[in-house]
């Protein structure tokens, strides 16, 4: 088993979705974060005033899936989620030791 964390920027969520739905991958968590790579953030102008933003928004996607599809999932998300500028993002693929489901107590692949 697999855990991909996917950083993307918002907007891409709903496609990414919906490209991971046509694949027959469901199930996944998402979470609002903030961060920043190789950007490094960008100057704003609010009421005048010049500020910093260090930290931007970005959608962090983690799913859990067996080893044949996490690699089309990384596929699919790295080629939904691209646009071509910095700061599209990165994914992390994990090997995952074990799942346990609270509910039944079933383990391994029967948890997902």
């Amino acid at each position: 088993m697999k855990k991909i964390e996917a950083i993307i920027k918002p907007f891409k969520l709903d496609e990414v979705k919906e490209a991971l739905a046509k694949e027959g991958i469901q199930g996944m968590t998402i979470s609002e974060v903030k961060g920043f790579g190789r950007q490094k953030g960008h100057t704003e102008l609010y009421r005048g005033a010049e500020y910093v933003v260090d930290f931007l928004p970005k959608i962090k996607i983690e799913l859990l899936l067996q080893n044949e599809q996490a690699t089309k999932a990384a596929e699919v998300i790295t080629l939904v989620a691209r646009t071509g500028r910095i700061g599209d993002g990165k994914i992390f693929v994990l090997p995952v030791e074990d799942v346990i489901r609270i509910r039944t107590g079933e383990h391994g692949e029967q948890a997902i």
